[in-house]
Protein backbone atom coordinates (compact mmCIF):
# COMPACT_ATOMS: atom_id res chain seq x y z
CA UNK A 1 0.00 0.00 0.00
CA UNK A 2 2.85 2.35 0.82
CA UNK A 3 4.55 1.72 -2.57
CA UNK A 4 1.00 2.54 -4.42
CA UNK A 5 0.96 5.52 -2.76
CA UNK A 6 4.25 6.56 -3.17
CA UNK A 7 3.87 6.05 -6.84
CA UNK A 8 0.88 7.80 -7.04
CA UNK A 9 2.64 11.20 -5.33
CA UNK A 10 5.25 11.02 -8.08
CA UNK A 11 3.23 10.71 -10.89
CA UNK A 12 1.43 13.78 -9.01
CA UNK A 13 4.74 15.18 -9.02
CA UNK A 14 5.50 13.83 -12.87
CA UNK A 15 2.45 15.97 -13.97
CA UNK A 16 3.50 19.24 -11.95
CA UNK A 17 6.94 19.30 -13.41
CA UNK A 18 6.04 17.97 -17.05
CA UNK A 19 3.75 21.77 -17.29
CA UNK A 20 6.22 23.63 -15.07
CA UNK A 21 9.27 22.69 -16.58
CA UNK A 22 8.58 20.44 -19.91
CA UNK A 23 10.18 17.12 -17.85
CA UNK A 24 8.06 14.81 -19.15
CA UNK A 25 7.87 12.81 -16.50
CA UNK A 26 10.95 11.16 -17.62
CA UNK A 27 13.69 12.46 -14.88
CA UNK A 28 11.02 11.52 -12.04
CA UNK A 29 9.62 8.45 -13.33
CA UNK A 30 12.80 6.95 -14.16
CA UNK A 31 14.39 6.91 -10.83
CA UNK A 32 11.31 5.62 -9.48
CA UNK A 33 10.90 2.49 -11.28
CA UNK A 34 14.06 1.50 -11.32
CA UNK A 35 14.32 1.74 -7.06
CA UNK A 36 10.81 0.04 -7.16
CA UNK A 37 11.80 -2.90 -9.76
CA UNK A 38 15.35 -3.05 -8.30
CA UNK A 39 13.85 -3.22 -5.05
CA UNK A 40 11.05 -6.34 -6.13
CA UNK A 41 13.54 -8.27 -7.73
CA UNK A 42 11.65 -9.88 -9.71
CA UNK A 43 13.69 -8.78 -12.86
CA UNK A 44 17.26 -9.00 -12.37
CA UNK A 45 19.00 -7.93 -14.99
CA UNK A 46 16.53 -5.72 -16.27
CA UNK A 47 15.29 -2.84 -13.69
CA UNK A 48 16.75 0.20 -15.62
CA UNK A 49 15.23 -1.06 -19.02
CA UNK A 50 11.78 -1.47 -17.46
CA UNK A 51 11.96 2.13 -16.06
CA UNK A 52 13.24 3.58 -19.86
CA UNK A 53 10.68 1.87 -21.26
CA UNK A 54 7.53 2.93 -18.70
CA UNK A 55 8.71 6.32 -18.20
CA UNK A 56 9.04 6.57 -22.10
CA UNK A 57 5.25 5.16 -22.39
CA UNK A 58 3.86 7.15 -19.50
CA UNK A 59 5.28 10.44 -21.69
CA UNK A 60 2.79 9.62 -24.45
CA UNK A 61 -0.18 10.23 -21.77
CA UNK A 62 1.33 13.60 -19.95
CA UNK A 63 3.37 15.32 -22.53
CA UNK A 64 0.19 15.12 -24.88
CA UNK A 65 -1.98 16.11 -22.24
CA UNK A 66 0.88 19.00 -21.48
CA UNK A 67 0.85 20.04 -24.45
CA UNK A 68 -2.66 20.34 -25.43
CA UNK A 69 -2.81 22.69 -22.26
CA UNK A 70 -0.23 25.09 -23.91
CA UNK A 71 -2.26 24.59 -27.15
CA UNK A 72 -4.80 26.35 -25.04
CA UNK A 73 -3.02 28.50 -23.51
CA UNK A 74 -1.70 30.07 -26.32
CA UNK A 75 2.37 29.44 -25.52
CA UNK A 76 3.13 27.12 -28.09
CA UNK A 77 5.51 28.78 -31.32
CA UNK A 78 5.67 26.98 -34.48
CA UNK A 79 9.19 28.09 -35.24
CA UNK A 80 10.11 26.28 -32.12
CA UNK A 81 8.87 22.94 -33.28
CA UNK A 82 9.40 22.56 -37.25
CA UNK A 83 10.57 20.90 -38.55
CA UNK A 84 13.09 19.83 -34.96
CA UNK A 85 10.54 17.41 -34.05
CA UNK A 86 10.67 15.27 -37.54
CA UNK A 87 14.86 15.15 -36.97
CA UNK A 88 13.80 14.54 -33.10
CA UNK A 89 11.41 11.65 -34.32
CA UNK A 90 14.09 10.43 -36.47
CA UNK A 91 16.62 9.85 -33.84
CA UNK A 92 14.21 8.31 -31.34
CA UNK A 93 14.09 5.43 -33.27
CA UNK A 94 17.85 4.80 -32.84
CA UNK A 95 18.08 5.53 -29.39
CA UNK A 96 15.32 2.71 -28.76
CA UNK A 97 17.16 0.27 -30.52
CA UNK A 98 20.58 1.04 -29.14
CA UNK A 99 19.04 0.78 -25.51
CA UNK A 100 18.44 -2.81 -25.68
CA UNK A 101 21.91 -3.50 -26.53
CA UNK A 102 23.55 -1.87 -23.22
CA UNK A 103 23.58 -3.38 -20.35
CA UNK A 104 21.30 -2.21 -17.45
CA UNK A 105 24.24 -0.56 -15.26
CA UNK A 106 25.55 1.02 -18.48
CA UNK A 107 22.50 2.84 -19.05
CA UNK A 108 22.00 4.02 -15.20
CA UNK A 109 25.64 5.43 -15.80
CA UNK A 110 24.99 7.44 -18.60
CA UNK A 111 21.62 8.89 -17.10
CA UNK A 112 23.77 10.33 -14.50
CA UNK A 113 26.54 11.33 -16.41
CA UNK A 114 24.25 13.36 -18.91
CA UNK A 115 22.28 14.96 -16.03
CA UNK A 116 25.03 16.06 -14.72
CA UNK A 117 27.10 17.69 -18.08
CA UNK A 118 23.43 19.01 -18.44
CA UNK A 119 23.82 20.93 -14.95
CA UNK A 120 27.52 22.14 -15.83
CA UNK A 121 26.27 23.46 -19.11
CA UNK A 122 23.35 25.36 -17.74
CA UNK A 123 25.25 26.62 -14.67
CA UNK A 124 28.57 27.60 -16.42
CA UNK A 125 27.64 28.19 -20.21
CA UNK A 126 26.26 31.04 -20.67
CA UNK A 127 22.54 31.67 -22.27
CA UNK A 128 20.27 29.62 -19.66
CA UNK A 129 20.17 31.13 -16.84
CA UNK A 130 20.06 34.99 -18.59
CA UNK A 131 17.72 34.99 -22.18
CA UNK A 132 20.01 35.83 -25.01
CA UNK A 133 18.80 37.59 -28.42
CA UNK A 134 16.68 35.15 -30.78
CA UNK A 135 18.39 33.33 -33.40
CA UNK A 136 17.17 31.04 -35.77
CA UNK A 137 18.25 27.38 -36.02
CA UNK A 138 21.49 26.50 -38.23
CA UNK A 139 21.05 23.76 -40.63
CA UNK A 140 23.55 21.63 -37.59
CA UNK A 141 21.16 22.20 -35.26
CA UNK A 142 18.54 20.63 -37.12
CA UNK A 143 20.71 17.61 -39.04
CA UNK A 144 22.51 16.45 -35.97
CA UNK A 145 21.28 18.38 -32.50
CA UNK A 146 17.69 17.20 -33.63
CA UNK A 147 18.59 12.99 -33.99
CA UNK A 148 21.33 13.48 -31.45
CA UNK A 149 18.24 14.44 -28.89
CA UNK A 150 16.18 11.92 -30.10
CA UNK A 151 18.83 9.35 -29.38
CA UNK A 152 19.76 10.11 -26.08
CA UNK A 153 15.87 11.34 -25.34
CA UNK A 154 14.56 7.54 -25.87
CA UNK A 155 17.97 5.67 -24.82
CA UNK A 156 17.72 7.20 -21.53
CA UNK A 157 14.15 7.91 -21.52
CA UNK A 158 13.72 11.51 -20.67
CA UNK A 159 11.98 12.98 -23.01
CA UNK A 160 13.92 15.20 -24.66
CA UNK A 161 13.30 18.30 -22.56
CA UNK A 162 16.95 18.80 -20.27
CA UNK A 163 18.30 18.91 -24.25
CA UNK A 164 15.31 21.15 -26.09
CA UNK A 165 14.52 23.26 -23.03
CA UNK A 166 18.69 24.66 -23.21
CA UNK A 167 18.43 24.54 -26.43
CA UNK A 168 15.57 26.53 -26.89
CA UNK A 169 16.74 29.03 -24.49
CA UNK A 170 19.60 29.88 -25.96
CA UNK A 171 18.13 30.54 -28.93
CA UNK A 172 16.43 33.62 -27.20
CA UNK A 173 13.22 31.99 -26.18
CA UNK A 174 11.26 32.65 -22.75
CA UNK A 175 11.19 29.95 -20.66
CA UNK A 176 7.03 29.43 -20.51
CA UNK A 177 8.15 29.11 -24.48
CA UNK A 178 10.80 26.27 -24.07
CA UNK A 179 8.92 24.16 -22.03
CA UNK A 180 5.72 24.54 -23.84
CA UNK A 181 7.93 22.93 -27.38
CA UNK A 182 9.54 20.65 -24.65
CA UNK A 183 6.20 18.67 -24.26
CA UNK A 184 5.55 19.14 -27.65
CA UNK A 185 8.71 17.71 -29.12
CA UNK A 186 8.75 14.96 -26.23
CA UNK A 187 5.40 13.26 -28.24
CA UNK A 188 7.17 11.52 -30.76
CA UNK A 189 10.27 10.34 -28.91
CA UNK A 190 7.45 9.19 -26.63
CA UNK A 191 5.60 7.07 -29.07
CA UNK A 192 8.66 5.77 -31.11
CA UNK A 193 10.24 4.51 -27.95
CA UNK A 194 7.64 3.19 -26.41
CA UNK A 195 6.62 0.96 -29.64
CA UNK A 196 10.56 0.32 -30.01
CA UNK A 197 10.36 -0.81 -26.01
CA UNK A 198 8.03 -3.21 -26.78
CA UNK A 199 8.38 -4.95 -29.40
CA UNK A 200 12.30 -5.21 -28.31
CA UNK A 201 11.12 -6.65 -24.76
CA UNK A 202 8.20 -8.96 -26.63
CA UNK A 203 9.83 -12.27 -25.44
CA UNK A 204 11.60 -10.62 -22.81
CA UNK A 205 9.42 -10.01 -19.62
CA UNK A 206 6.86 -12.60 -18.42
CA UNK A 207 3.66 -12.18 -16.76
CA UNK A 208 0.38 -10.10 -17.31
CA UNK A 209 1.69 -7.09 -16.38
CA UNK A 210 4.44 -6.17 -18.44
CA UNK A 211 3.71 -5.32 -22.19
CA UNK A 212 7.31 -5.61 -23.37
CA UNK A 213 9.31 -3.67 -21.11
CA UNK A 214 6.77 -1.29 -20.06
CA UNK A 215 5.07 -2.41 -16.80
CA UNK A 216 1.56 -1.99 -17.25
CA UNK A 217 0.54 -1.55 -13.59
CA UNK A 218 2.93 1.51 -12.70
CA UNK A 219 1.67 2.81 -16.06
CA UNK A 220 -1.59 3.50 -14.95
CA UNK A 221 -1.14 4.61 -11.49
CA UNK A 222 1.59 7.54 -12.95
CA UNK A 223 -0.32 8.85 -15.64
CA UNK A 224 -3.89 8.58 -13.67
CA UNK A 225 -1.40 10.59 -11.12
CA UNK A 226 0.12 12.73 -13.54
CA UNK A 227 -2.73 13.87 -15.29
CA UNK A 228 -4.13 15.28 -11.75
CA UNK A 229 -1.16 16.97 -11.02
CA UNK A 230 -1.18 18.62 -14.30
CA UNK A 231 -4.79 20.04 -14.14
CA UNK A 232 -3.69 20.73 -10.51
CA UNK A 233 -0.41 23.01 -11.68
CA UNK A 234 -2.33 24.87 -14.27
CA UNK A 235 -5.01 25.70 -11.68
CA UNK A 236 -3.36 26.34 -8.49
CA UNK A 237 0.33 27.07 -9.23
CA UNK A 238 1.45 30.87 -8.83
CA UNK A 239 2.72 32.35 -12.55
CA UNK A 240 7.09 32.82 -11.99
CA UNK A 241 9.32 35.23 -13.88
CA UNK A 242 11.60 34.17 -16.62
CA UNK A 243 14.55 34.50 -14.96
CA UNK A 244 13.71 32.33 -11.71
CA UNK A 245 11.72 29.95 -14.02
CA UNK A 246 14.87 28.53 -15.44
CA UNK A 247 17.01 28.48 -11.98
CA UNK A 248 14.32 26.51 -10.52
CA UNK A 249 15.17 24.61 -13.65
CA UNK A 250 18.42 23.98 -12.97
CA UNK A 251 17.64 22.82 -9.18
CA UNK A 252 14.88 20.25 -10.09
CA UNK A 253 17.66 18.58 -12.35
CA UNK A 254 19.99 18.10 -9.87
CA UNK A 255 17.83 16.86 -7.20
CA UNK A 256 16.78 14.51 -10.01
CA UNK A 257 20.87 13.33 -10.25
CA UNK A 258 21.42 12.86 -6.53
CA UNK A 259 18.08 10.56 -6.99
CA UNK A 260 19.43 8.59 -9.80
CA UNK A 261 22.91 8.48 -8.47
CA UNK A 262 21.54 6.98 -4.67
Amino acid sequence: MADIIFVLFTGFLTGITTIVFGFGGGFVVVPLVYHLVHASGGQPGQAMHIAVATSTAVMIFTAGYATLAHWRSGNLMRETLVPLIFYIGIGAAVGAFASSLLADGTVRLLFAIYMLVTIADCLFRPGFLVKPARAAFSKATLFIGGPLIGVIATLLGVGGSVMTVPLLRRHGHEMRHCVSSANALSIPVAVVGALMYVSLGWKEMPGLQYLGYVNLALLGLLVTSGIMGIVFAKRWLPKVNDRLHARIYVLLLIGVLIAISL
